[in-house]
Parts: C-alpha cells; structure tokens; sequence
C-alpha cells in the first residue's frame, strides 16, 4: 500500500451522529485536520426523532435533523470534513492508523470510533426481501411514501412510539405491535400516543412473517399468551425493537463486552493507544443526545493530546 495515494489527516472520526460532530468540532477548533466518516445520513439516529424536549438550550425542543444540522454546521465551520461512504476495514495497531472506505483510504495519528447503533432486524421471513419495499427502519426517511395509508410499527420503546407519532402525520391508521401488555416509553410519550386517534395498538402480539408481491401486503402475527395466529393488512411495518452496536468489523481489534459495545476508561480511550470510541456505542454509554456529544468533547480532547505528543 502507498500512503502517499492516501488521504492523510490528525483525527479521523468514524460515525457522524452527535457524538462524532461534537468531537470533529473540537479536533477542527484544536486546528488538527478532522475528517467525519458516515455511511449513511450525518446527523445519526436522532434525524428520526420529531422532538428532543431535553437537550439543552431549546426551551421549546427542537428536531432531531434540524438540531443534527446546527451541530453539523458548526462544525463545519472551524474546518472538519465530511466523507459520505463505508467503512470496509480498520488498522487500528501500530501507527499510523489506516481506516480503509469505499471511497479509498484514510491515514490518521488518532481515531476516534463513534459509530452510535444500528436498528436491530425482526428476523422473519419477508424482512429482507421487502426492505425498501414497505419494510422500513426510519419514519423520517420513509413516512411519506404511506400517506393515507394502514401501516405497523413494531415495538413499545421510545423509538418506537416516536416512529408511530412522526408517522400519523402521513398515514391514516397506525397500529403498535407490541409483544407485551405496556409500553416501556418514557410517560410523556406514552400519553401522546395513547391520546392521539390514528394511533392504536395490538397487544401481546409478535410479527411472523411479512408478505406481499411487489411490496408488502399483510402481516403473519401470533398472539404469544393465546398462541393465536392472525393477519394483519397493512401497507408498510417500521421496525423500532432495540438496535445494536455497528461494531462487527472490530471484533478481535477492540475490547468489546458480550453485547459488542466498546469499553472505554473515563477519557474515552480504548485498549490501543491513540483510538477513542464515544456516544452510544460504548459499554456504558446512557444513549442520551447530551452525553453522547459530551463523550465526543472528551475523546476529541485526550485524541488531540496523544497527537500533540506525538508531533
């Protein structure tokens, strides 16, 4: 491999939600040359929240993609990049560290790992064969293709309840599948989903299997106290049951506990000198907007001191 074809950077910063802005913000301000990498859209998970009434400094809450977009530009500003493409490979020992994309390779004295959580799959049949054809992972990205339209969410967690409630401004109906009898939303989300009329929910109840033709049509569900099997027509089924780290091409590089999350000392810094992690994706993460962009400030600022030392 050439390094000199090589694109050659201070800090390379993996995932472009919360946590990795936050730290591009303060490698760019400690005038280190930043770059972000995310294979999909910078901002991370929450572009797909309609509200964020807790992070600070927006009395009135703010949205998930606009509040993505500040921080974004912010960052931006004081000179961080942006590469939109896949990370296919990491190495990670050794110096100096190569984080390989599809767009090409990335050479960096530090890297910081901010991956966040991916949504985790129902596994059945039909999931994969109809996704991006009625099967969804995003309100945000795909609630307008079901306007007027009979569609499921599956799950009973904030992300769920939040997909249902950004979905009523598209759809006609929307029915909660949810394999146990209460919601575990936070009370304010619960009442605003029980309150609202398009919004009905189907307890006790898990997804079998999806079917349609060219796009999805019905719903196999099974009632888990009855054992009752049932359909369901619908016109699409967003999936919000959990998510879990994107962690998969670090294993056997990284310290990972059982789940796949990243451990971390107090300064984010990992098992190998000079590569951090940060937000959602380490072991002890809380999973809030707030301390995810104060686990970037942190990594961003013992990565520039191992820089520094470093010359």
């Amino acid at each position: 491999m050439n390094q000199n074809r090589d694109r050659q950077y201070e800090v390379v910063i993996i995932g472009g939600g919360p946590a990795g802005l936050s730290a591009g913000l303060y490698t760019a301000r400690a005038r280190l040359r930043s770059i972000v990498v995310e294979k999909g859209i910078v901002g991370g998970q929450i572009i797909n929240a309609r509200l964020i009434e807790n992070y600070p400094g927006f009395p009135e809450g703010i949205g998930g993609l606009e509040l993505a977009d500040l921080i974004s530009q912010q960052a931006e500003k004081h000179g961080l990049e942006t590469l939109i493409a896949e990370v296919t490979g990491i190495e990670l020992k050794g110096e100096p560290k190569i984080v390989k994309t599809s767009e090409g390779n990335l050479v960096a004295k530090a890297v910081i790992i901010a991956v966040g959580l991916e949504r985790s799959k129902l596994g059945v049949p039909g999931e994969a064969e109809f996704t991006g054809k009625g099967v969804s992972y995003c309100a945000t990205c795909d609630g307008a293709f079901f306007r007027d339209q009979t569609i499921a969410v599956v799950g009973g967690g904030n992300a769920a309840i939040n997909e249902a409630l950004d979905l009523t401004d598209f759809a006609a109906k929307v029915i909660v599948l949810h394999r146990g009898r209460e919601l575990r939303a936070t009370r304010v989300l619960q009442e605003k989903a029980l309150a609202n009329p398009k919004i009905e929910f189907q307890w006790n109840t898990i997804v079998e299997a999806i079917e349609g033709e060219a796009f999805v049509k019905r719903l196999k569900l099974r009632d888990v106290i009855s054992n009752e099997a049932s359909t369901l027509d619908v016109a699409g089924i967003f999936v919000a049951i959990g998510s879990e780290p994107g962690t998969a091409y670090l294993k056997g590089l990284l310290r990972m506990d059982a789940a796949g999350y990243i451990i971390t000392n107090e300064k984010m810094e990992t098992n190998i000198p000079g590569v951090f992690a940060a937000g959602d994706v380490r072991s002890t993460s809380i999973r809030q907007t707030i301390a995810a962009a104060g686990d970037g400030a942190i990594a961003a600022i013992y990565a520039e001191r191992f820089v520094r030392q470093k010359g």
